[in-house]
């Protein structure tokens, strides 16, 4: 039986801990939503200040050279690449994961219906989240494409021969549980399909091999396990064997092969540098370089493969608290117990008060979230594990909080059960 001094050993042996300081953590917070938005890094608000009151209020227009501000986007993207085995030169950071799935998605459909105009189907989970599905919807419709979705991960792998794009999440944001990217992308290429992967939940949280994986296009979120800060820009990731053979369908004047030229015709720039389209965001691209930053630290210390043994110890530590101190309760794991299909999170399900449970753990300085059921599953408590700055004994205490409120019935006082905008 594990005990809260075992954890406190195991967070005094623990050789990622100092990382812990990077970020500004409120006291008596335990934060397990770092998989909704990252936690600030404490170099953050000094970087940007300096952002806006050195380079933007003395530099003026001459920071977009002075400060290197014009390829932010592509030097932001090779650190990035170092996190999902990309290669310098292959991402940008820059816009929305909603708009570079756009971009990505609608230049997949295009390969496909130049190279096998017979495969009208794209393929998704049900579960996906909804954005990706909004948007495929959107471009099938608009492309005479069907979007075909399936309700079981087993089903992805029959293919059928009109499938022209395969578009998946790595990590499934309700549930946690992770595909094996290199089996599935080969099953596609296999069916003759191109795979698009949405890395929202696995970018700096699980080891992810891009080019090693065989994804065709890859894009991914900023703000929450690379703690890029709220809305921080995302990523667009696209295989050098597809990145000149079209446009995307933004071609602004940022994707131009000479955006300074002001030519009244488009030429795309080389390689990935396309999948930029306008004026780049560079306050919140300050802010992404920060939290890259964070993560790139863990390098010295074992990179990403030690933040991932870190990451399935919390999640094993938390399961097996969450069964031995909470049972009895309605609490039904929803997140895969093996590690190779699990991510670095863990989802409860109950049957009646999921919501209000967490705003009562919320209440007591325990932040998770909620996402609502739907006929395929109940109502999920979702907690997230960011192994950057959380320990063995933040396990134990949110555990603790958890069983606390399940045991006294808090969860029923009427505050906690008022649904605010975003759960």
């Amino acid at each position: 039986m594990t005990t809260l001094e075992d954890c406190r050993a195991r967070d005094a042996a623990d050789p990622l801990r100092p990382l812990r300081d990077l970020f500004t953590i409120p006291a008596d917070v335990i934060y397990l939503d770092g998989n909704s938005l990252g936690v600030m890094p404490a170099a953050a608000p000094a970087r940007i200040a300096a952002a806006v009151t050195e380079e933007w209020g003395q530099q003026l227009i001459r920071a977009w050279n002075e400060s290197g501000w014009f390829d932010l986007p592509q030097r932001l993207g090779d650190r990035l690449a170092r996190l999902v085995g990309a290669q310098p030169g292959e991402l940008v950071c820059t816009d929305s994961t909603s708009v570079n799935l756009f971009k990505v998605l609608s230049a997949a459909l295009k390969i496909t219906a130049e190279d096998a105009p017979q495969r009208r189907l794209v393929v998704s989970e049900r579960s996906n989240f909804p954005t990706d599905l909004y948007i495929a919807e959107g471009l099938c419709r608009e492309r005479g494409f069907t979007l075909q979705l399936v309700d079981e991960p087993g089903q992805i792998a029959a293919l059928l021969p009109e499938t022209a794009v395969l578009m998946l999440t790595h990590v499934n944001y309700r549930t946690g549980a992770m595909h094996d990217m290199a089996a599935i992308s080969a099953a596609a290429h296999a069916a003759g399909a191109l795979a698009v992967w949405d890395l929202a939940h696995s970018a700096g949280a699980v080891p992810v091999d891009l080019n090693g994986g065989g994804a065709d296009f890859a894009v991914g979120c900023g703000y929450k396990y690379l703690n890029g800060g709220p809305g921080a820009p995302a990523f667009v990731w696209v295989h050098p064997r597809h990145a000149q053979r079209f446009w995307q369908p933004l071609s602004g004047w940022w994707g131009h092969a000479a955006p300074f030229a002001f030519t009244s015709d488009y030429r795309p720039a080389p390689g990935i540098a396309r999948y930029l389209c306008g004026t780049q965001p560079i306050l919140s691209l300050t802010g992404l370089e920060c939290g890259l930053d964070t993560v790139l630290a863990a390098e010295p210390l074992g990179g990403m493969a030690a933040l991932r043994t870190k990451s399935l110890a919390l999640t094993d530590l938390f399961i097996a608290l969450v069964e031995e101190r909470c049972a009895g309760h309605g609490l039904e794991l929803v997140t895969p117990r093996a590690h190779a299909q699990r991510g670095s999170q863990v989802c409860l399900s109950r049957s009646e008060g999921a919501y209000a449970i967490v705003q009562a753990l919320i209440a007591r300085g325990v932040i998770g979230d909620y996402r609502a059921g739907d006929a395929q599953m109940p109502d999920i408590l979702r907690f997230g594990f960011t192994p950057l700055y959380l320990g063995f004994e933040d396990v134990w205490h949110s555990v603790e909080h958890l069983r606390g409120v399940l045991a006294t019935e808090e969860w029923r006082l009427p505050e906690f059960n008022q649904k605010n905008a975003v759960t």
